[in-house]
């Protein structure tokens, strides 16, 4: 009985994993990517909730990684790994470049097969820009469930204050107004600002569009950045920047904005910005009680002139869209002629998310009734419903977001349309104003497309820094963009190389090495049975670390030799390339890539020197026979073990140009003191000409030698490269630890001989301390510039990736990782990375030659 009673916790054990092994067969669990389980997110909430309901035994999964181009590297893995999502929410100007690659399913047999559904999904029920940038080739890969739209936000109650009465009309007004409404401190820093062209979410998409410009050809086949009309377009966001002061100074101002409740925008700082439809929501959050207004953007001035108007402004300045039908009447009536004849009067354009299947992904069924739910109004109204209760909960009125499904915002604006009478006016400008909407080009180089349009507003309007105008700025990255296109057109002609004959070679260098390595070991004599066996022994206790060196550490070594001749995106078998990355990186990308070489050069010859002495220093002060030693070291050693993202971020906040304790402090003593302003940091570009340029302003020009043109930058201390340095110096305690072991080994007795000869505290270091320390010195001197190459967690943190200002802080293994994870590069990456490579081995094999002149060894002694 007993016997029988002390199984019975086995037998209810194994009775409950076999109901839950049961119950984890019936429960289905859909993986959706690229949403976020906020607590704000209560209407998403309740959409789940209620597909969970009609669903039994399915749950949805939320992971908000691998969303839109933010993370493209997680998706890519995940599709080559053969476990991809089942849904995922991606930013909709990627899909053309995902459909290119034959990473999205195409969704058009399931449109057609449910079309007659009540929650089927129909193209003519959806806003054309949205549904179009959703198709690559005819075919749909995505479909789209939210949509923006951009307009002018403007605060009225400053409008008042400066005696304007109605919102800017034309590029001119803007500009104007822009000056009007800006502000200065006593020290002649921006206190407040009237509009920054690319604050909010315009882009130079907008000013292009409005000016009549396109970024791509109709074939798709040709990249026209730097047609005239956008070099103009640029031209007059960089009018603004210099009117304003410059885009240092502006910059400076605006890398002391912070998000939700200090918007600056909400507190007054900003008067006009050009945003989304979404930012009247933040409004609504963090200050329902702001008095503002919305209005089209501007327009160029005969933009103005040659069009009818597409929208009609009421009392109070409150626009609304004209409809299509009504505007096509009139659209050429009572309007000069000229290059916008017939065209509207104002324009926006739309971004947004979609969704979209993987291909491989495993629930493809549950994954489409899950997405013709999310964008059905009936999904819609529930979620209204849930997030408005959540809103007046939280004592803050509900403005709706624009989806790209019209009857799903028919269905929404009906029932949950603003009372507030400001919120509801922006809601139905925003709506009125969708037929007027462009979208950007669908093309599978929409992200170097749209990298190299932000890169060239920053280089043409930093062309105090640069020497850089728009039209230099625009053909430049043209041609960036021009050769990608070209590559692929041209992908065709290069042969593919097969995976198994590829993966022959590889091993086949690996086994070669392998041979190399155990002839070399034959050749060091022949040895006895015993020894024998013990070697046979030992290289068996060995080959699992020796088998995971050559799989796992060499093999991808050699893997990565051959595909630098290749042209590899990973996800389609590689093609010979030859010599073509190593010649594409000494030649058109020249550029970049010497700049990033320039700014590892300066941290090594500028930082690297000063971490050195920075723990040399500390570990001379903790040499020193006290009480509390051990405390003293832990509390110069914590900072180096600090995360890297902790630490990146803290030191963001630290040198913020406007609010950063730093700058805090240098305002007290040293513009108090010297006039000299504080630094930009992070947010300014120049470093040593900036010096020299204060220099020459306070010497030769007061005698009237007129400054040389690549001098004529602002007067600057201490930029982006400087940031990194003083980060890099909070780390310098570790580093503390080698020298402190280097100081304790030199015998003490070489001090008193020194001594007796008379020497001083200085004398002692220059002939005693440095040349004991001369090996420690290279150990460092050839490991840090090794980290400096290999710089990459603290400028991608402090950057979110771009590298800038201008470049000042892109770094080698930065662009690297650009190329391989953001655009797909693999072959080109790899020839990057052997560049490298062979510059720190030539760096090494130098610095190893030079080591006997100055590196003084313990050993050496005698001979």
């Amino acid at each position: 009985m007993k016997r029988v009673l002390s199984l019975c916790p086995l037998v209810a054990l194994i009775a409950l994993s076999a109901v839950g092994a049961v119950g984890a067969r019936q429960n289905v669990k859909l993986i959706v990517w690229g949403l976020q389980a906020s607590e704000e997110a209560a209407g998403q909430r309740a959409q789940i909730a209620e597909f969970e309901r009609r669903n039994p035994g399915v749950k949805v999964s939320m992971l908000s990684m691998g969303a839109g181009g933010m993370n493209p590297q997680k998706l890519m893995t995940a599709i080559v790994g053969k476990t991809p999502p089942d849904v995922i929410n991606q930013d909709r100007f990627t899909i053309g470049d995902w459909a290119s690659r034959d990473t999205f399913m195409d969704l058009t047999r399931f449109i057609k097969r449910d079309r007659d559904k009540p929650d089927g999904v129909r193209p003519e029920d959806y806003y054309v820009p949205c549904w179009k940038e959703a198709c690559y080739k005819g075919k749909v890969y995505a479909i789209p469930n939210s949509t923006d739209d951009r307009f002018l936000f403007y605060n009225k109650t400053l409008f008042a204050e400066a005696g304007l009465t109605h919102p800017p009309r034309t590029w001119t007004e803007l500009r104007n107004y822009a000056v009007k409404l800006t502000r200065h401190e006593k020290d002649g820093s921006i206190s407040r600002i009237g509009f920054i062209p690319n604050w909010g979410n315009s882009w130079l998409y907008l000013y292009s569009w409005q000016a009549g410009g396109e970024f791509m050809s109709p074939n798709g086949r040709t990249c026209t950045m730097d047609n005239p009309k956008s070099v103009r377009a640029l031209e007059y966001m960089v009018s603004i920047y210099d009117a304003l002061g410059g885009a240092a100074k502006v910059d400076r101002f605006q890398s002391g904005f912070q998000p939700d409740a200090l918007d600056p925008f909400l507190t007054g700082r900003v008067a006009m910005k050009i945003d989304c439809d979404g930012a009247a929501n933040n409004i609504a959050r963090f200050n329902p009680d702001l008095n503002f207004g919305v209005a089209p953007a501007p327009v160029p001035d005969e933009r103005y002139a040659q069009t009818a108007s597409n929208v009609d402004f009421g009392p109070d300045n409150v626009a609304l869209g004209v409809p299509r039908a009504q505007w096509d009447k009139v659209k050429n009536t009572g309007v000069a002629k000229g290059q916008f004849s017939g065209q509207e009067r104002y324009i926006t354009w739309s971004g947004g998310f979609s969704w979209a299947i993987p291909v491989g992904a495993k629930r493809v069924e549950l994954a489409w009734k899950f997405i013709r739910w999310m964008n059905s109004p009936e999904s819609g109204l529930i979620a209204a419903a849930a997030q408005k209760q959540y809103n007046l909960g939280k004592g803050r009125p509900f403005v709706p977001t624009m989806h790209a499904n019209q009857r799903y915002n028919s269905a929404v604006f009906e029932q949950f349309a603003p009372k507030v009478p400001k919120f509801r006016n922006s809601v139905r400008f925003a709506l009125s104003m969708m037929p007027y909407s462009r979208y950007r080009p669908v093309t599978f180089v929409g992200q170097p497309l749209w990298d190299e349009h932000v890169r060239a507003w920053d280089m043409a309007t930093h062309h105090a820094q640069t020497h850089v105008n728009a039209k230099q700025a625009m053909v430049a990255g043209t041609k960036v963009v021009q050769r990608e296109l070209d590559r692929v057109f041209d992908r065709e002609r290069n042969p593919v190389v097969p995976m198994a004959a590829l993966w022959a070679v590889i091993l086949s260098i690996v086994l070669g090495l392998v041979a190399v390595l155990m002839a070399l070991a034959r050749r060091t004599g022949r040895v006895g049975s015993l020894m024998r066996s013990e070697a046979i022994a030992g290289y068996m206790f060995a080959s699992p670390w020796l088998i995971g060196f050559l799989v796992l550490t060499i093999g991808p070594i050699v893997a990565s030799i051959v595909f630098s001749f290749c042209d590899y995106d990973v996800l389609h078998a590689p093609r010979w390339f030859g010599l073509g990355n190593y010649g594409q990186l000494f030649t058109y990308d020249w550029g970049i890539v010497s700049k990033a070489l320039y700014n590892a050069l300066f941290l090594a010859v500028i930082g690297l020197p000063m971490g050195i002495m920075a723990g040399l220093s500390i570990a001379m002060l903790l040499n020193a026979n006290v009480k509390g030693m051990s405390w003293y070291r832990t509390l110069y050693y914590l900072p180096s073990i600090v995360p890297i993202v902790a630490s990146a971020v803290l030191w963001l906040w630290v040198l913020n140009p406007q609010f950063g304790i730093v700058n805090a402090v240098w305002k007290s003593t040293l513009t108090a003191w010297f006039g000299m302003q504080p630094p930009g940091w992070i947010s300014q570009p120049g470093e040593f000409f900036g010096v020299l340029s204060w220099v020459w302003q306070h010497t030769l020009s007061l005698i009237g030698i007129g400054m040389p043109a690549i001098l004529a930058q602002p007067a600057s201390y201490l930029g982006a490269k400087s940031a990194l340095i003083t980060m890099g110096l909070w780390g310098a305690g570790g580093g503390m630890i080698i020298w402190l072991a280097g100081l304790k080994g030199i015998p003490q007795s070489y001090y008193e001989a020194a001594e007796i000869d008379g020497a001083n505290a200085w004398q002692k270091f220059r002939a005693v301390t440095l040349p004991m320390l001369s090996p420690y010195i290279f150990f460092n001197l050839i490991m840090g510039t090794i980290g400096v190459l290999q710089t990459f967690d603290n400028v991608y943190v402090m950057t979110q990736g771009q590298g800038g200002p201008v470049d000042a802080t892109m770094m080698p293994v930065l662009l690297l990782f650009n190329r391989a994870f953001r655009y797909f590069s693999m072959g080109y990456a790899s020839a990057l990375a052997w560049l490298l490579f062979a510059i720190i081995l030539t760096f090494t094999l130098f610095q190893l030659k030079m080591a006997p002149r100055w590196v003084h060894y313990e050993a050496e002694k005698g001979k």
